[in-house]
């Protein structure tokens, strides 16, 4: 059990970088890290496609990397 949990923590992180890898950047430079933060932040831009798909499943691989990663602490303990 406790090696099947490791492996699938294994899976997890390398999903997880890929798919903060695969997004492309929400805004460059220092306006942008003023403005373009606010923005994403208020919702004014809205994710479409792919960028939607990826920005939902980095938040699954993360909620799921993090409950896992705390099972696993368990486990091992």
């Amino acid at each position: 059990m406790e090696i099947f949990l490791k492996v699938l923590l294994i899976i997890f992180s390398v999903g997880l970088i890929a798919a903060v890898l695969l997004q492309k950047g929400k805004s460059a430079g220092l306006s942008g890290a003023i403005s373009g933060g606010a923005e994403h932040l208020f919702g004014k831009t809205k994710a479409r496609g792919m960028e939607l798909f990826l920005n939902r499943l980095t938040m699954g691989l993360a909620a799921g990397f993090f409950i896992l990663t705390i099972i696993v602490a368990f486990v091992t303990k």
